[in-house]
């Protein structure tokens, strides 16, 4: 009986945060944009209706502070996608892929090869202007992706995809 039971402790862990990321290619920020301001065109065309056909004396007396809420409540979201955007990588390893992203709270998400189930490529209509795509990883035992890496080349995620696939077939 010689042979026991060990749990070594461990005394040195890997550093992800030394490791060099890539950063999500400049167009996919065109992307974020098209996005953004349609949904606010939509939304202020929406609210300039509302002004027009719904909204009593009373409140159309407020339609500047009603217009000028809006106008910076979107021009915050707009400055927040704007610093937000460099915060986006991603790296890939021999044994894993991270996708670090986050303004005000960050977020490191590794995903090991040994865990990934399958690898999906999605083109959108705008990123596919944009000749981007957006590169989604599956692990067993959930319908949603765990980890989306969006505005990659459309090229390098093909690579991507076929390096992951690579390897979780070894």
């Amino acid at each position: 009986m010689t042979d026991y039971f060990q749990n070594s402790e461990v005394v040195s862990l890997p550093d992800i945060i030394k490791v060099e990321f890539t950063k999500i290619d400049k167009n996919y920020f065109k992307v974020i944009l098209i996005n953004f301001f349609l949904i606010f065109i939509f939304l202020f065309v929406g609210l300039v209706l509302l002004d027009k056909f719904t909204f009593t004396e009373e409140i159309t007396a407020y339609s500047i502070y009603i217009y000028a809420s809006f106008t910076v409540f979107f021009g915050l979201i707009f400055l927040f996608l704007l610093f937000s955007f460099p915060k986006r990588m991603y790296v890939l390893r021999d044994k894993d892929i991270s996708y670090k992203a986050g303004l005000f709270t960050k977020t490191i998400t590794t995903v090991p090869f040994s865990r990934i189930q399958h690898v999906e490529i999605d083109e959108k209509p705008f990123s596919r202007i944009f000749n981007l795509a957006s590169i989604s990883v599956y692990t067993a035992g959930d319908s949603s992706d765990d980890l989306e890496i969006k505005g990659i080349n459309k090229e390098k995620a093909l690579q991507i995809k076929e390096f992951i696939s690579t390897k979780i077939d070894e």
